[in-house]
């Protein structure tokens, strides 16, 4: 059967620098670092001490307050920034076949907090008092679960793992969903809300994280300096939609998804390939479906980490896809302001693709100064760039070795 079109019509976004799409967007271009010392818990021991964490969210501002209190960290995240995204699209369930509206939210860690609180109960009080509803509220599949009651929506509702890569890999599923007809509508992306003790010890433990006190040195990729990358939370959600769909309905287009690719390194459990071909495959299939030539693409919003295999293994795979149009294209690293979002971060940096193509826009990567030497690409150092921005990639690579790249594009008829 045709593939049918798929477009943007709605976007939120929860994250260090912006608890809504225009506050994140005005962040990434202002330069703004949303990266501190962690509040959450005491780091004293901890070799790593700094994190991108959320600021002044307050969950029952934005969703109803007792449906709140049934919710992990990382499901009020996706609810919150599902509503915005269902209200920029102004999607009135109404008036909509439910069953042909889905979700496909994912997280990679769950409600790590939930886990943590239930463990200390259970052994100091014992089984009986660990809470009811510890289940429902760590299981990774309930930000979906939430998304999908609190809008009524009854369509395919399925939740993505792969680790760094969920968001990408939710949002590139979702379009497949609805160019083969099993919906119209579906609201994707990623969330996590996983800065805690454990959470962070264990990153630390496989020496990921970065042990850098100076948060403006903390989260630089692409830097001969780099030493790891620095945790963060949020969640990015957006509203795909079946292109006469949307436009039978007025509904505004923000951009139009365009291809989407997805591979397997087949290699190590936290490394990329060192060769960059499972990363560069998965471009070549987002571009390849987009009917597009590496010379068309405009920018890249890149893994890009900040540690040491990640970024020299991806510079490695974006040479492999694009070829000599390598040294044209400009990329950037939106985890060099916010962090690493884990589950969330290839739903957020897919938001912030959109937004370069809205407004002709590549944001800088802060903090990073001079590459690598085997890092020889464009990484927009120093500050961003104006540039018309019509096809862009984004890319998202996981532990266990999933790849994803999303392939967007500036809307036409």
């Amino acid at each position: 059967m045709e593939k049918r079109r798929v477009v943007v019509t709605g976007m939120g976004a929860i994250t260090p620098i912006g608890n809504n799409v225009e506050d994140y967007w005005k962040s990434l271009k202002e330069g703004k670092l949303g990266i501190g010392p962690i509040t959450k818990f005491d780091t004293s021991g901890y070799k790593a001490t700094l994190a991108g964490e959320v600021k002044d969210f307050v969950a029952k501002e934005r969703m109803d307050a007792k449906a709140a209190k049934r919710m992990s960290l990382f499901s009020q995240y996706a609810v919150a920034a599902a509503t915005e995204a269902v209200e920029q699209a102004g999607l009135d369930m109404s008036k909509e076949d439910a069953f042909r509206v889905g979700v496909s939210i994912g997280s990679g860690t769950g409600g790590l907090q939930d886990i943590e609180t239930a463990k200390e109960k259970l052994d100091s009080k014992g089984p009986s008092r660990v809470q009811p509803l510890l289940v429902p509220l760590m299981i990774t599949n309930m930000a979906a679960g939430n998304v999908s009651i609190t809008f009524g929506m009854k369509g395919k509702s399925i939740n993505i793992v792969t680790a760094c890569a969920t968001g990408t890999h939710s949002i590139g599923e979702a379009f497949r969903t609805i160019q083969y007809g099993d919906a119209d509508v579906m609201l994707a992306g990623g969330t996590e809300g996983c800065i805690t003790p454990i959470g962070v010890a264990g990153f630390s433990a496989l020496t990921a994280l970065t042990s850098e006190t100076n948060p403006e040195r903390a989260s630089i990729p692409f830097d001969k300096d780099r030493s790891g990358f620095v945790m963060g939370e949020g969640a990015g959600v957006v509203v795909l939609e079946e292109l006469e769909h949307a436009k039978k309905r007025g509904a505004k287009i923000l951009a139009e998804v365009a291809g989407y690719g997805a591979t397997s390194d087949a290699y190590h459990i936290t490394s990329p390939a060192e060769d960059g071909s499972g990363a560069a495959e998965a471009m070549r299939l987002a571009m390849k479906e987009a009917g597009v030539e590496a010379s068309d693409i405009d920018y890249i919003n890149a893994h890009g980490t900040s540690t040491h295999h990640n970024d020299l293994f991806e510079t490695r795979a974006i040479r492999l896809a694009m070829g000599d149009a390598a040294d044209k294209v400009h990329i950037n690293s939106t985890k060099s302001m916010i962090g690493h979002l884990l589950g969330a971060a290839g739903a957020v940096e897919f938001i912030a693709c959109v937004k370069s193509i809205e407004d002709n826009y590549v944001h800088v990567t802060l903090g990073s100064k001079e590459a690598d030497q085997e890092c020889d690409l464009d990484y927009t150092f120093g500050q961003g760039v104006e540039t018309k921005v019509d096809m862009a990639l984004s890319n998202s690579l996981g532990f266990g070795g999933h790849n994803a790249t999303l392939a967007v594009k500036r809307y036409e008829e």
